[in-house]
């Protein structure tokens, strides 16, 4: 039993209903909405090019708002930051499925860009405050566990709705579920959890002037590994069917193939976490680099439907093992003061990855062929994990009992400084 003046004992399963419950609500809606996004544009009349670029725009949405999200959570703490993020997702996804253009769609696909930011960077700062680095891999993994079972059961409802429905009635599910994680975080997210008040003081511009100042050398080991490692992940999620095509598979046949890798990612997130607070958050962050860029480079080989199933099998594994190290990675590094500022500019190194990925696969099999751009982006992989190797520090702190989440001796901490 702890006295009054103790720090409150942690427990990962205190975040259940107040982040886990939430984010698989917000993450099935993501689900249901995300592979009918450029059906959708078409049949408002877009095509395949704009539906394509309606696409890109809701990740572009996400990367221009990761700076002001920050200071948006900055001012107004966690909570209410995460409110305000699934309430907007909840307007833009009604207003999505009334939309009358495509015109219209794109805007309203930019603003659901914003909303995730928002709503990413809230909970990030949230765990973030809350777990001890001690045991923060195993709770941001977790996190990242819950949002990939939620992005793949969300594909499987929004498809029996849009054909029962149409299209557009994943969006109505979308915004059903997002009202229910507002609703849940409103009520459990307590007013004493909220770090907002950690905020430093000064105009806001001078607040990221410092920070980029401050942990220049963060940005440019940590951050630079971490951009590599969206690049992988988002070329990844690209190269799998569009390769299942190029060797003349039907739909059908890549759609297992993608569902087999993402099976494979899905199912080590806790064992992923594990490590990360055992032996330390480099023990994962590097073989996950590695392996993907494996996978990556021996795509153009794979003209064989099992070798291609071994493959997507490979990166998927290799995803899987470095689930949550974004998060948590930043959630180490990170200040006390200001530390959702500080989380804002990590948020969008990770995001200038997720849309470089693409565009770089894109220039380069323009020039050369779909496998040089597989074979170019696994090398990206090789050397963000050299970066990682050679020049990030291991933020966990060392010699120390890793204890049992579940026991009352892991006492709540706003972890370590960079």
């Amino acid at each position: 039993m702890t006295s009054p003046t103790e720090p409150t004992p942690f427990r990962i399963r205190d975040l259940g209903m107040s982040v886990y419950l939430p984010t698989f609500l917000f993450a099935v809606g993501q689900g249901a909405v995300i592979p009918f996004t450029p059906l959708y544009a078409k049949s408002l009349g877009a095509s395949i090019a704009l539906a394509s670029l309606i696409v890109a725009i809701r990740g572009l949405g996400m990367m221009i708002f990761d700076i002001p999200a920050g200071i948006l959570v900055g001012s107004i703490g966690e909570r209410y930051s995460m409110v305000v993020g699934t309430a907007m997702l909840a307007v833009v996804a009604v207003g999505a499925a009334f939309s009358p253009s495509p015109i219209v769609f794109a805007f309203l696909m930019l603003i659901m860009g914003f909303s995730w930011s928002i709503w990413q960077l809230a909970r990030l700062t949230y765990v973030s405050d809350r777990a001890p680095a001690e045991v923060r891999g195993r709770a941001l993994s977790l996190v990242g566990g819950t949002n990939r079972v939620g992005n793949a059961i969300g594909p499987l409802l929004g498809g029996y709705l849009g054909a029962q429905f149409g299209l557009g009635s994943s969006f109505f599910l979308q915004a059903v579920l997002a009202i229910a994680a507002s609703a849940l975080m409103f009520m459990l997210v307590k007013d004493g959890d909220d770090k907002g008040d950690a905020a430093g003081h000064g105009a806001v511009h001078e607040r990221f002037i410092g920070i980029m100042v401050e942990h220049r050398r963060t940005f440019a080991t940590a951050g630079v590994a971490t951009i590599c490692l969206s690049v992988l992940r988002a070329t990844r999620q690209t190269i799998i069917p569009l390769w299942g095509d190029a060797i003349g598979l039907n739909a059908t046949s890549v759609g297992a193939v993608f569902s087999a890798s993402n099976t494979m990612d899905m199912v080590l997130f806790y064992p992923t976490g594990t490590v990360m607070d055992r032996w330390g958050r480099k023990w994962v962050g590097i073989p996950c680099l590695i392996v993907i860029a494996i996978g990556l480079v021996l795509i153009p080989a794979a003209t064989t439907f099992p070798l291609f199933v071994a493959v997507a099998v490979l990166t998927g594994f290799g995803n899987g093992m470095g689930a949550g190290i974004v998060m948590t990675l930043g959630a180490d590094f990170s200040p006390q003061r200001n530390r959702a500022e500080f989380l804002g500019v990590w948020r969008l190194m990770s995001d200038i990855g997720q849309l470089g990925g693409p565009l770089m696969l894109s220039g380069i099999t323009a020039v050369a062929s779909l496998g040089a751009g597989s074979v170019a982006t696994g090398v990206v992989g090789f050397i963000g994990a050299g970066v990682m190797w050679f020049f990030v520090p291991e933020p966990l702190p060392k010699r120390r009992k890793v204890p049992d989440p579940e026991t009352p001796e892991v006492a709540t901490s706003t972890g370590p400084s960079s």
